[in-house]
């Protein structure tokens, strides 16, 4: 199938700008759905509506059953379905070929002006902005509006994966019958009709069936994985912009209250100590002036310290 090289090429630069587990299902796409519909399905399924085969000789009963048993064929559905599950990647793609080519003006702009004025250049940083998605070697950083993109295409990809799932069940199930009964106009009674290969067919289904829950399943996986990445990295800038209070802490504010006490003793015990002095000496004024003495002692004591 030579309508299927595009879509490779458009998903295969969406593995340049996934995470690991991007790369994984797009894999996974690529060997175990689009391969296997390629070069198994459709070569199975090329006969089914030619050996449906019912046992009444009225015209137009077959086409009428064979409708009512298979409202789109198995193939059609997978390739509608590999199609709508693709197409918020390619969506996805398109924002991140847009930021890119952004990002390369913005940068050829830089060089032009590498040559000015400091003052020039200042001016010419704070006018345009940085490249913050794209590196120097071509590789893109998923974050920012990148981020909320690719989250956003993998919510899309869970609800249409679920989608068609859901919806082959409800179809025709996910097995196929050896007969089938049709009660249906123009049909004239109750007609049993056979179908070729029902069991190698059922195995295919059931193949599609496990790679598509695969996918489902890493989309899933890689959506919990980006937001716990994202959590993180908010986290550990919220430490980084952590701000130093001016107040100092309760155990600092403790050790400067224990350093005044400790000053303010050994003054109350010097100037003690000049009074018992006074009183041996024999100053005169009685205690009065010892303790008058000993107050403007105190006073300038305080005051020096």
């Amino acid at each position: 199938m030579g309508e299927w090289d595009l879509l490779d090429r458009l998903l295969d630069k969406v593995q340049s700008h996934s995470t690991v587990i991007g790369k994984i299902w797009l894999t996974v796409l690529f060997v175990f759905r689009i391969l296997v519909l390629q070069t198994s399905a459709e070569k199975v399924w090329c006969d089914e509506q030619s050996d449906f085969i019912c046992n009444t000789q009225q015209p137009g009963c077959e086409n009428v059953c064979y409708d009512l048993a298979f409202p789109i064929s198995h193939v059609r559905f997978w390739v509608l379905q590999i199609i709508a599950v693709t197409t918020p990647t390619l969506l996805y793609l398109g924002h991140v070929l847009h930021v890119i080519h952004v990002e390369k003006k913005v940068r050829e702009k830089m060089k032009k002006h590498a040559e000015l004025d400091d003052q020039t250049t200042m001016f010419l940083r704070r006018t345009f902005k940085m490249p913050k998605y794209t590196k120097s070697n071509g590789k893109i950083s998923i974050r920012g509006r990148l981020l909320r993109s690719y989250v956003l295409h993998l919510v899309a990809k869970i609800l249409l994966e679920v989608l068609f799932i859901g919806g082959q069940y409800f179809l025709y199930g996910f097995t196929l019958h050896t007969r089938y009964v049709c009660v249906r106009f123009p049909c004239p009674h109750q007609v049993d009709c056979f179908l070729s290969r029902p069991t190698e067919k059922s195995i295919i289904i059931w193949f599609m069936l496990v790679s598509a829950v695969i996918s489902l399943i890493l989309s899933v996986v890689e959506l919990f994985y980006l937001c716990v990445k994202a959590v993180k990295e908010c986290m550990a800038r919220r430490q980084d912009y952590t701000v130093t209070p001016v107040t100092p802490p309760l155990v600092e504010r403790k050790a400067f209250k224990n350093r005044d006490e400790v000053i303010q003793n050994c003054a109350n015990m010097e100037l003690e100590c000049q009074g018992q002095k006074l009183e041996v000496n024999g100053v005169t004024g009685g205690v009065n002036e010892i303790s008058k003495k000993i107050s403007e002692n105190n006073n300038m004591g305080e005051v020096h310290i």
